[in-house]
């Protein structure tokens, strides 16, 4: 994968010489400084730096989904932020393709689509989506907007905002202990967003309640986002890159050690080097 706010691989070695002594080879990356978990708690976002940061995780998010590709773990702390406000989506140890089998609890709770706590086998990439409106939600108010003390707690802060799922949704639903629990749940109006983020700009809300919608389905995906006019000052469609296809033949490949050393071993000899920008550092 290459793009400018996904997290690229700029160079891999090994010092071991020969297949024999292969043990250990080292990845190398942008550094980048910080993530926007410690920006949060350092400083009160500005308005056009929310803007900036949201347009670059929705463009990094197009580019992922269009490969195939679920991160299924997107939180503050695996978005990399460097000196220039320039964002990278990092850590995608929990990444899927799209139309694999899914358990449920993956995502950091705070940040996990209903869908997910709902342990749907087969969700979306817009599980992502919801993610990120939890993320741009937290930094408009300094704090996250859904902070549940376990799985069931947090679809209690869920519907508080949401409201009471309506019986399309129930109907999709392949649990019936979830309907159970989601019908027991006590009766919740949707709140007016507007009224949750008062003094933020009205665009800025309508992002957030294109994410936050129960229903994934009708959930807005990461290109449909990025067309909404809260991002009109930064859109530059050139940017909005699409990728290939992600190649999967070695996933489920059930190889043994060996023969897995030997193809890491052959990967790292004929990786080309990728130079970073003027303004990266390599760590």
């Amino acid at each position: 994968m290459k793009h400018e706010n996904v997290i690229g691989l700029l160079d891999v070695f090994t010092a071991d010489l020969s297949l024999d002594r292969f043990l250990d080879f080292y990845l190398v990356m942008p550094f980048m400084g910080t993530d926007l978990g410690k920006l949060m708690k350092m400083h009160k976002l500005s308005e056009d730096k929310i803007q900036y940061l949201v347009y670059q995780m929705l463009k990094g998010l197009k580019y992922i989904h269009s490969a195939g590709i679920i991160h299924r773990d997107l939180k503050p702390g695996n978005l990399a932020i460097n000196q220039d406000c320039e964002l990278k989506i990092l850590d995608f140890g929990l990444a899927r393709q799209a139309d694999s089998e899914m358990t449920g609890y993956v995502v950091t709770r705070w940040y996990r689509a209903p869908e997910v706590i709902l342990s749907w086998m087969h969700y979306t990439q817009t599980v992502d989506i919801w993610s990120v409106g939890c993320i741009m939600a937290e930094m408009l108010q300094g704090k996250p907007l859904f902070k549940g003390n376990d799985h069931l707690d947090q679809l209690t802060e869920i519907m508080k905002i949401t409201g009471t799922p309506s019986p399309e949704f129930l109907s999709k639903l392949e649990s019936e202990e979830a309907k159970r629990y989601l019908k027991s749940l006590p009766k919740q109006e949707k709140k007016d967003l507007q009224k949750v983020f008062p003094t933020s700009d009205v665009h800025a809300v309508s992002v957030i309640e294109h994410m936050l919608l129960l229903d994934p389905e009708k959930r807005v995906t990461a290109a449909e986002a990025l067309t909404l006019p809260y991002f009109t000052e930064f859109k530059d469609s050139e940017e909005e890159k699409e990728a290939q296809p992600y190649d999967h033949s070695l996933d489920n490949a059930e190889l043994t050690l060996e023969q897995w050393k030997r193809h890491t071993f052959t990967e790292i000899l004929t990786f080309k080097p990728i130079l970073p920008d003027a303004k990266e550092t390599s760590l």
